[in-house]
């Protein structure tokens, strides 16, 4: 993001307003990001996206009652945060490529998994809660 922002025209006009909306967008990336971690640290199954086979519960309160991914989430928040900071129309190609590679490659085999592991129960929380939002 930043290599395409220094290879980009910068728009300099959005000064304050950029500067808040950075903010904005990085208090709710981090809300997203702590939410899903306490949901499932309260639940007492794994934060491991890599060993999700190992979930022992389906969370599905706290954030995951409004998107089935908030810490993937929080992290496309986060990175258009950087974006706006910096104030470059290509840094946004980053959160882009973000949510199409996460999706492909995290969240469709984590969807997979845990539909193996808590069967109609996960099928009824995908039908009531949206992936991303």
């Amino acid at each position: 993001m930043w290599g395409l922002s220094t290879q980009t025209p910068v728009i300099h006009w959005w000064g304050v307003t950029a500067q808040i909306v950075t903010g904005v967008l990085v208090v709710i990336g981090l809300f997203l990001d702590s939410g899903g971690l306490l949901s499932f640290i309260r639940s007492k199954t794994t934060v491991n996206p890599i060993k999700i086979e190992k979930a022992s519960v389906l969370v599905t309160g706290g954030v995951y009652r409004f998107t089935r991914n908030p810490m993937y989430l929080g992290m496309a928040f986060l990175l258009s945060a950087l974006g706006v900071w910096l104030q470059s129309p290509a840094a946004f190609i980053g959160p882009a490529i973000f949510v199409g590679y996460i999706t492909r490659f995290q969240i469709i085999p984590e969807e997979r998994i845990l539909l193996m592991l808590f069967g109609q129960d996960y099928s009824d929380y995908q039908a009531r809660v949206r992936r991303w939002l």
